[in-house]
């Protein structure tokens, strides 16, 4: 099993990673976030994660809505859209399964390709194409 930081509550769903609350860790888990925490996005270890390319998936059932205040809703909605700018990979512990690089690493070496439907990041998808 994968280690990832978790960053808030852990989500209701199975997303297959060991939580953990310190290093190491090669990914990282935001299980939930408030109004605020969404609002100004800022936590330092997911920008230093970021920039280092590891990956930063976001629990999507535990985002803050706000459906009776339309301008906050929509504050709310380019929040969201800033963070999968950023990269942020956004996850509902669906069936949709998250494959990351170092398990394209070993299909590629196995000679597996991944199920239909399921979500690749980036340099999933460079290794599995032989880019990378």
């Amino acid at each position: 099993m994968r280690n990832a930081l978790l960053i808030g509550k852990e989500p209701a769903a199975d997303l297959g990673f060991q939580y953990v609350t310190a290093p190491p860790y090669d990914q990282i888990v935001i299980g939930s976030l408030t109004l605020g925490e969404l609002l100004c996005f800022r936590d330092e270890r997911v920008l230093a994660a970021l920039a280092e390319g590891k990956p930063v998936y976001l629990y999507t059932p535990g985002l803050p809505e706000s459906p009776k205040n339309r301008a906050l809703s929509g504050s709310l909605a380019t929040a969201r859209r800033e963070l999968k700018n950023w990269g942020i990979l956004f996850t509902d512990g669906g069936q949709r399964r998250l494959i990351t690089a170092e398990e394209a690493r070993q299909m590629r070496m196995a000679g597996r390709s991944p199920a239909a439907g399921a979500v690749l990041t980036p340099l999933a998808k460079e290794i599995l194409e032989g880019t990378k």
